[in-house]
């Protein structure tokens, strides 16, 4: 295990990474991988999304099912909420602001609770050409609410989501990354908090050829708390890459990360960037990011990459670390010595591995069904 803690403990600076932002692509160079931010995506796997040549249009739905709390809309680029809170980043999202065709846009009313999930479903329809997509996320003061995303089919797929929480809100999110084997997926997810706002976001990928989901948190007022949480699986042959900036810009604001991979296959592939920037306005923040990737077959190859850059002393706490390793001999042991099989002891052990992540997915079904794809990915 690598791992380092500590209020002025710093790696290379991260801040560098994520000044340059615009909506218009031709602001960002076409990437070659050389760049720190691509260095680990496969670019010759992801279709052309990258690239600069116009590509054919592809065919993918978005449907919505929310509670009678929630106002569910279509909107256009020119719609003044459509781009308010972010800034893409990179040269993808900045394309698939400049070419998607309708926002999705999701309004929570204050203090109101909502009665059931919001469940957006983007239903790709075939890997020939592109799709681009965005939605936002509006919860107002005070509101509670839950929002899922489910995406499932064959796609190549490039989007944007904005979530907006509210002074005192809070939103649970859930990101499901269930496609099918042939799948490209490159998104951006941003949240801005406001007072004593909180969001917890989770992201599932099981899914895909190529997966790459980039959360990223700012604060608009103090008292803001962030959980980040990921569970993802790779198999052979597979890419699955989570790129996650956590702004610390407001005094007195909290982040958790925590993020569990399992790979197993000649040539799966994993990746996890955990970038956590805290100014030096941003005093009495606490932070966390923590990552841990199991590697259950020769072939197989994990990258986590913790950062951490503090700009004041004046934090209540700060630190990260990740661990990359196979199974526990002794986990192993221990249920083999009381009379259980060999394989069955390892499959326990993964369960419980991944049981933590579990529980923090609070809709019952999906929880089920994330359950009943960890089991898939291990028979």
């Amino acid at each position: 295990m690598a791992g380092l803690q500590g209020a002025l403990e710093t790696s290379a600076p991260v801040s560098r990474l994520h000044e340059q932002q615009s909506y218009n692509p031709a602001d960002f160079p076409v990437p070659t991988g050389r760049e720190e931010e691509w260095r680990f995506t496969p670019l010759r796997r992801l279709r052309g999304l990258h690239g600069a040549d116009p590509l054919p249009e592809g065919h993918v739905t978005v449907d919505v099912e929310a509670g009678p709390e929630v106002k569910a809309e279509k909107a256009g680029r020119g719609d003044p909420r459509v781009g308010a809170s972010y800034v893409p980043a990179d040269r993808v999202s900045a394309r698939a602001y400049a070419s998607f065709t309708e926002a999705t846009v999701i309004s929570v009313p204050a203090e109101a609770v909502t009665s059931a999930p919001t469940i957006i479903r983007v239903r790709g329809h075939g890997t020939e050409g592109a799709s681009f997509g965005h939605t936002v996320v509006d919860v107002g003061p005070m509101a509670r609410a839950t929002l899922v995303l489910d995406h499932q089919g064959s796609a190549t797929y490039a989007d944007n989501v904005e979530l907006l929480v509210g002074d005192g809100a809070s939103l649970d999110v859930i990101s499901l990354q269930d496609w099918n084997d042939d799948a490209v997926h490159l998104s951006h997810h941003h949240a801005r908090l406001g007072q004593d706002a909180r969001i917890s976001h989770t992201v599932v990928s099981f899914g895909g050829d190529v997966v790459r989901i980039v959360p990223t948190v700012s604060y608009a007022g103090r008292g803001g708390d962030a959980e980040l949480n990921g569970l993802y699986f790779a198999d052979a042959g597979q890419h699955l890459e989570h790129r996650l900036f956590v702004n610390h810009t407001v005094p007195d604001c909290r982040s958790r990360v925590l993020y569990k991979g399992a790979l197993k296959g000649d040539g799966a592939h994993t990746v996890w960037i955990g970038d956590v920037l805290i100014g030096a306005e941003a005093i009495g923040t606490d932070t966390y990011e923590y990552n841990r990737n199991l590697v259950l077959s020769d072939g197989a190859r994990a990258d986590s990459v913790p950062n951490l850059e503090i700009l004041t002393g004046e934090v209540r706490g700060a630190g990260h670390a990740s661990a990359n390793g196979r199974l526990e001999d002794t986990h192993l042991f221990y249920l083999m010595a009381r009379g259980i099989p060999y394989e069955e002891a390892r499959r326990l052990v993964i369960q419980g591995f991944f049981g933590e992540l579990l529980d923090k997915i609070r809709v019952p079904d999906l929880r089920e069904r994330v359950a009943a794809a960890v089991e898939a990915e291990l028979g």
